[in-house]
């Protein structure tokens, strides 16, 4: 049985809420403490929860809500800039293969449910520090206050305080050669996809969409670029620029992009800016701090697993922290942890380089694509990260097979 009876958990994106039920779960009280003046309603854009992250949200009774916030998707077709199909996922009729959800949706479920369950939230107390006294921490905040728990877990995102805190020496986000778009259209004319999403892997870029019966389709495109743009730079351009670049990028695809680019309003287009990643880092805990979500294991969006790894890790924290003494839990969780995300992010990475193909690659992309789907993309070769599931009641014990670590 763990000692460690309070946690202070910075960030209350999408890792500190699950973070802080998951805890609570164990036996632990966990505050999350979050650097921005009030909630995060309405930032951020289309992501998706696969069946494993629908699974963990489930332990700490939050996939009801999460479910109820986006929409369920049953395929997902793959096709190249001239109309021809390259793959298709999942069957029709078939279990979801993902749901679909806002960030902001996704992030005011978990929100809700984490205050329904009793976790407490302080905005407006941005980390600036953080002292291990060996008996606790004391976390630092910018206004000058404090706050003390037995462990301090950095939630806090890809751009995490925490974890050069722990390591000085941490790596910093990877840019993967995309900046990330997104939105809705409204009187596109096309069809309902119903329970199929669409990827279009176009001369220039990739864009994707849903229609609804109602004429609108979410959409979200991923453009090559050389260099970075954080998200401020890149709003900075204007929607209405980047629209006007997105439909000169999509010109001559064989696909509903233009029409859809052309329906999208400049005024609530997402701007994410450089997507990123972290390949991997050395270092989750000192102490009594360890990471968690992004800030210890960011993939890149293309994975489409970003928010269900956060979600997996969050819960096996909690278990850990329930059976073992904090040193060995920490150990244990990374060890239960490590293999599988890096794993992921190796292959949200190579989705990246397809994504970014430049004119030859591009070719052999498209031809190559329907014989590596056919022989790889199979419901069997997926299993392993999918059909990941956590047993919450089994115990935690200090050594961990490789096997539960790799997911294999």
């Amino acid at each position: 049985m763990t000692a460690v009876r309070t946690a202070v958990v910075i960030g209350g994106g999408i890792a500190g809420p699950v973070t802080a039920m998951a805890l609570r779960r164990a036996g632990i009280e966990a505050t999350v403490y979050e650097a921005y003046d009030g909630t995060a309603d309405g930032v951020g854009g289309m992501l998706g929860i696969a069946p494993n992250g629908i699974n963990a949200l489930g332990v700490v009774g939050a996939g009801d809500a999460v479910r109820a916030a986006g929409w369920p998707v049953g395929t997902m077709v793959m096709q190249s800039w001239t109309g021809r199909r390259l793959a298709r996922f999942g069957t029709e009729g078939g279990p979801p293969i993902m749901h679909v959800v806002w960030r902001s949706d996704l992030y005011r479920a978990l929100y809700d449910e984490a205050v329904r369950q009793g976790v407490r939230f302080e905005h407006g107390r941005r980390l600036t520090g953080a002292r291990d006294t060996g008996d606790g921490v004391t976390a630092i905040f910018a206004d000058g206050s404090t706050a003390r728990g037995d462990i301090l877990v950095g939630a806090d995102g890809i751009r995490s305080t925490v974890r050069p805190i722990i390591d000085p020496a941490a790596p910093a986000p990877h840019y993967t050669g995309l900046l990330g778009f997104g939105g809705w259209a409204d009187d596109v004319g096309l069809p309902s996809t119903g329970a199929t999403m669409y990827f279009v892997y176009g001369k220039r870029a990739l864009f994707s969409y849903a229609a609804t019966e109602d004429g609108r389709a979410g959409w979200f495109a991923n453009l090559p670029r050389r260099e970075p743009m954080t998200a401020a730079e890149a709003r900075a351009v204007g929607g209405e620029e980047w629209l006007r670049v997105l439909r000169e990028t999509f010109e001559g695809d064989r696909s509903p992009a233009l029409e859809i680019l052309r329906r999208a309003d400049p005024a609530t287009l997402v701007i994410t800016g450089a997507m990123e990643d972290l390949p991997t880092v050395p270092v989750w805990s000192r102490g009594r701090m360890v990471l968690t979500g992004d800030a210890a294991h960011a993939t890149s969006p293309s994975s489409g697993q970003g928010a269900s790894q956060a979600v997996e890790s969050a819960v096996q924290l909690g278990r850990c922290l329930r059976d073992l003494p904090m040193e060995k839990a920490f150990a244990a969780y990374e060890r239960l942890r490590r293999g599988r995300v890096e794993r992921i992010i190796a292959s949200g990475a190579r989705t990246d380089r397809d994504k970014a193909a430049g004119p030859v690659a591009r070719v052999v992309r498209d031809l190559t694509m329907p014989l590596f789907m056919k022989l790889f993309a199979k419901p069997e070769k997926m299993a392993w990260q999918f059909d990941y599931r956590i047993d919450w009641d089994a115990p935690v014990t200090a050594e961990v097979p490789l096997a539960a670590a790799t997911g294999r």
